[in-house]
């Protein structure tokens, strides 16, 4: 019986054996090290809300977690706001950065399960890219990944995601992304 293939290494493959020829047809390359490739998705979650809940903030960094493979940084303000009742070096967020294999893994399970899972889901917005090739979706709830346990769960929260390219620009990041698997509406 044949090895199965760890889901990360899955897209890498199709990347390397399908992407990266479409692509190196359809703006022609020259060199090899030209064509676009992911480079990070870095997982963002403000906490502002709780901030003073110690608890509260805990289940919500362990839920990034769980959703991650990975622990995250917990972010502190910069500076104090009284309108927002914030001090400086307060805990307002956390954030977790992907490279490599656990990269690939998570986009794979990201386009694979979570996003069939969005309710009145009808494509990703192709209009959300910065100009310089990097994408940023935002998930409303975090129920919509397999690690997430509805019962266990305090409050529904949100968090963004961001996918960090090598691409110089929009249009070359969202061929990427598309041939890499990415939903965008028509």
């Amino acid at each position: 019986m044949a090895k199965q293939k760890l889901t990360g290494i899955r897209l890498k493959d199709k990347y390397l054996t399908e992407v990266v020829p479409a692509l190196v047809k359809e703006y022609g390359y020259k060199n090899i090290n030209e064509v676009p490739k992911l480079d990070k998705i870095v997982l963002n979650m403000g906490l502002g809300d709780v901030k003073d809940n110690s608890k509260s903030f805990n289940l919500a960094v362990d839920e990034l977690a769980a959703i991650a493979g990975q622990k995250p940084l917990v972010t502190q303000a910069k500076k104090s706001v009284a309108n927002f009742k914030v001090r400086q070096n307060m805990k307002v967020g956390a954030k977790v950065t992907l490279r490599g294999k656990r990269m690939y893994e998570f986009m794979d399970k990201f386009l694979a399960i979570a996003l069939p899972r969005v309710r009145d889901f009808r494509g990703l917005n192709p209009n959300s890219f910065d100009g310089r090739g990097n994408y940023a979706y935002g998930v409303r709830e975090q129920l919509i990944f397999p690690e997430i346990v509805y019962d266990k769960i305090e409050k529904i929260r949100g968090f963004d995601i961001c996918f960090v390219t090598t691409a110089k620009t929009d249009d070359e990041a969202r061929s990427l992304l598309k041939l890499m698997g990415m939903p965008f509406k028509a």
